[in-house]
């Protein structure tokens, strides 16, 4: 059994990037929560300001795109969609087979 992993970046437009990045640090506090997450981070490309990187895991895919269904975290979306240079870049999907900080796949979340 794998996670199912996620891993991309979003360009916004001149300046913007520190204000992208705070959007999808809320989205990370508001994942905490979401079943299956479990790992949700972003980061910056040192000289590209305006690059936001994004990672995850999920116990699955389904998890993943429940999570989008969140009336918060989609309020958070269109929050920052006007802050894009362009239409998001399509992302990788990865089959997570393990990690440090991660349990084996298929073993359950903490209550």
């Amino acid at each position: 059994m794998t996670y199912y992993g996620l891993h991309g970046s979003l360009t916004a437009s001149g300046g913007n990037g520190p204000l992208l990045a705070q959007y999808l640090l809320e989205a990370a506090a508001m994942l905490r929560e979401a079943p299956g997450c479990r790992l949700y981070y972003i980061g910056l490309e040192p000289g590209l300001p305006d690059t936001v990187w994004i990672s995850e895991v999920w116990d699955s895919k389904a998890a993943h795109d429940a999570s989008l269904q969140d009336e918060r975290v989609r309020a958070l979306i269109r929050r920052a969609m006007p802050l894009l240079a362009g239409p998001p870049a399509p992302g990788r999907q990865l089959d997570i087979l393990g990690g440090a900080g991660l349990p084996d796949p298929g073993t359950a979340m903490p209550a």
